[in-house]
């Protein structure tokens, strides 16, 4: 990495807090000067370096001249020096000047470096003189900061300076002197030297610097010289050179004007006999211009012939999208139906995206007589740009052709309104075909989740299914699954109550999977009452998945693990509710696992449920000690290592006292549940402090950290994974 751009990347940070203090300095109070001694007091006290950092801060905002020699004090102090620069930055008057000045001579390695950024930063041209001299300074970071410096002044001499040391400054330098260089020609340019700064540009583009200097002054020679640089740019068009070329095709977007465009649609020309690749760029850099492209150039570039480079056609035709009109419609069209799956599908991305109204108009007027080989095509854009064309596309809909049928039905469900979602239902119902149905039915579950009233669109299909065949209602529960909704919901839950064997289980399935909490109530009653065990199997399932994974307040969370406790009536969907509590430990799901655990057939998982909400609450909340008592834990084999309770370096070594109080549980009962009152003393008062305690559990070692209070349960080891 380049050394210049290490140092200033190390000084990003400064670079962002003084752009935020500049501002508010710029936008905010006037200068306080009780605000201003009141910061500058700290800087002269015992303060910390923490405190003296955040009135260097402040000083850039309340301070003045004042404030200038303490902060000046700073500037050789590793832990401040930054700071000191972020307020000597932003404060105006010649006094910071002076002072930056002034602690060039007595600064080193990154604290001159420093110091001499903030001499940049300020364009002080009084420095000129001083920054050339470390122009010649053995650290190469030194040379290169003052480098950088002398080109954020931009100054006439400050350019002098830099051009005289280009061609010779040691290589770890020259970029630096480069990119000094560059600034100084852009603050040419922006203050109307343009002689001057063509002339510096071309100098950086013929010194032997690095690469990217040189696509930099590249850059800058061709907008310096404006409409006189449009040769230049054509020439990096045409450069061996990779980087150079990209130079152009970014220069080419930012070039103001016109007579860019035109140039560019010359060299589009050129470059897609000699080389399609690069033309193929040229075309999206001329369409990154939309409002002077010279669209006829990307219009013949879009159309297809014997020599036409397919890379060069794509690249056209997914331009056209963007910025062509009416008089391209033609030739997307055309491109839209070829057999080159790339090329047509280009085509129609663009046919779908061309803005504008008048293409809607065109659209639906060739559809009035289209050609036959287009007819799909103009279909299928009818969907793709949304446009409202019900009449054509249900006579599309009777067509004999599959295909058009199948366009017309999927542009049905893109397009079709609330206050006709009956046609696209009609064609679900009945299709014409039975090959239609399938289309029919995906196009309806596109046009219901469109719609703004979902319980109005269910309301709708509900009816329609009342009267339809068992096939149909299939598809329409599933329609209405994907809706979901209140009146959907309803719909659902009756029809899984539905003698039909084939409606209970779709139903079943689709409540199941439900996404909202609404579904809870539906779940439950048919976890109660579903004709079938497997339904009602499902349906229970459903529920404890809900009260598993959504969103909703304790006191519901609870009562729906009660309920599904009472309702369900086999073993493993009563283990499910007791991993459910597991999720959410408090002490109401604490009891809930201590009373499963009176069912033999839940005693081992409750008991792992209980002891894992208990560690989890812990000193929370102290009934928590008495309900595990009610609990016979699984015999391990328990062996304490290590116990130790403090924080950082102040420990207690309690390891005799947990070995005296460990059994054949991993659960260890202190006789308090007060640390300092069990342990014997307060290891480090008046902070937060952990018991870390290392341990075996059936001769497998493991370890935890237990926050003060906790109660103390100690984790299963957890076993390794082999090593594949």
């Amino acid at each position: 990495m380049n050394i210049t751009r290490r140092v200033t990347s190390a000084l990003i940070p400064l670079a962002l807090i003084l752009f935020s203090t500049a501002s508010v300095r710029a936008d905010g109070p006037a200068t306080s000067p009780e605000k201003e001694a009141e910061l500058i007091a700290v800087l002269t006290s015992e303060a910390p370096a923490s405190e003296k950092a955040i009135a260097c801060k402040n000083l850039a905002i309340y301070g003045s001249g004042k404030a200038v020699p303490e902060l000046a004090k700073l500037l050789g102090n590793e832990q401040l020096s930054s700071w000191s620069r972020i307020a000597l930055e932003a404060i105006p008057g010649s006094e910071a000047d002076e002072a930056l000045r002034a602690a060039v001579d007595n600064l080193q390695g990154l604290l001159l470096v420093g110091t001499i950024n903030s001499i940049g930063v300020r364009r002080d041209t009084s420095a000129v003189d001083l920054l050339t001299a470390r122009l010649q300074n053995a650290d190469p970071e030194v040379a290169s900061a003052a480098a950088v410096a002398l080109g954020r002044i931009g100054s006439p001499a400050a350019a002098k300076s830099l051009q005289g040391v280009l061609a010779s400054a040691p290589p770890k330098v020259r970029s630096a002197v480069a990119e000094g260089c560059v600034l100084c020609a852009e603050r040419f340019q922006a203050d109307g030297l343009e002689t001057e700064s063509v002339a510096l540009y071309d100098v950086i583009r013929k010194a032997q610097v690095p690469e990217q200097r040189i696509l930099e002054a590249t850059r800058g020679a061709i907008l310096a010289r404006k409409k006189n640089g449009i040769p230049l740019l054509l020439e990096q068009f045409k450069s061996p050179n990779k980087a150079l070329f990209n130079i152009a095709l970014s220069t080419a977007r930012e070039f103001p004007g016109s007579d860019i465009d035109e140039a560019l649609a010359t060299e589009l020309t050129r470059a897609t006999t000699e080389s399609p690749d690069r033309a193929a760029l040229i075309v999206t850099a001329m369409a990154d211009r939309p409002s002077t492209v010279v669209l006829p150039a990307i219009l013949k570039a879009a159309k297809s012939g014997p020599k036409q480079p397919k890379q060069v056609r794509i690249s056209a035709l997914e331009a056209l999208g963007r910025v062509g009109n009416t008089t391209c419609l033609s030739t997307l069209l055309e491109s839209g139906i070829e057999t080159d799956p790339a090329i047509s599908q280009s085509a129609k991305k663009a046919l779908a995206e061309l803005p504008g109204e008048s293409i809607d108009k065109e659209i639906v007027a060739r559809l009035a007589k289209p050609d036959p080989k287009l007819y799909v095509l103009l279909i299928e854009l009818i969907g793709d740009r949304r446009i409202e064309a019900l009449p054509t596309l249900l006579k599309a809909v009777d067509n004999s052709d599959k295909s058009i049928r199948s366009a017309a039905l999927t542009s049905l469900g893109n397009t079709v309104t609330a206050d006709k979602l009956s046609v696209l239902i009609k064609q679900v119902v009945a299709p014409k075909t039975a090959d239609d149905a399938p289309l029919a039915q995906l196009a309806l579950k596109t046009a219901c989740v469109r719609m703004p009233d979902r319980d109005a669109c269910s309301t709708e299909l509900a009816a329609a299914l009342e009267k339809a065949p068992v096939p149909t209602k299939i598809a329409l529960l599933k329609i209405l699954g994907a809706v979901s909704g209140t009146k959907a919901l309803q719909t659902i839950g009756a029809a899984a109550k539905n003698n039909d064997p084939q409606l209970q289980d779709v139903a079943s399935e689709l409540l199941g999977d439900w996404m909202t909490i609404d579904a809870a109530p539906v779940l439950l009653d048919l976890a109660k009452n579903a004709p079938a065990e497997k339904f009602q199997i499902r349906a229970m399932r459903g529920y404890i998945k809900v009260a598993r994974q959504f969103t909703m307040s304790e006191p519901e969370r609870i009562e729906m693990c009660k309920l599904a406790t009472e309702a369900a009536q086999r073993i493993p969907e009563k283990k499910l509710v007791v991993e459910v509590l597991k999720r959410y430990p408090n002490l109401e799901t604490l009891k809930l696992a201590v009373k499963a655990y009176q069912n033999p057939e839940l005693k081992e998982d409750a008991a792992a449920a209980a002891l894992t909400i208990a560690q989890k609450i812990g000193d929370k909340s102290p009934e928590a000690r008495e309900l595990l008592s009610s609990i016979e834990l699984n015999k391990v084999k328990l062996e304490i290592i290590k116990a130790e309770y403090g924080s950082g370096a102040s420990q207690k070594d309690v390891t005799e006292i947990l070995q005296k109080l460990a059994n054949d549980t991993p659960l260890i009962t202190l006789p308090t549940a007060n640390y300092n009152e069990a342990f014997g003393g307060d290891p480090a008062p008046s902070t937060v402090k952990q018991l870390k305690v290392q341990y075996k559990i059936n001769d497998k070692p493991a370890d935890v950290s237990l926050p003060e209070n906790a109660l103390i349960i100690l984790p299963m080891p957890k076993e390794k994974k082999a090593l594949q």
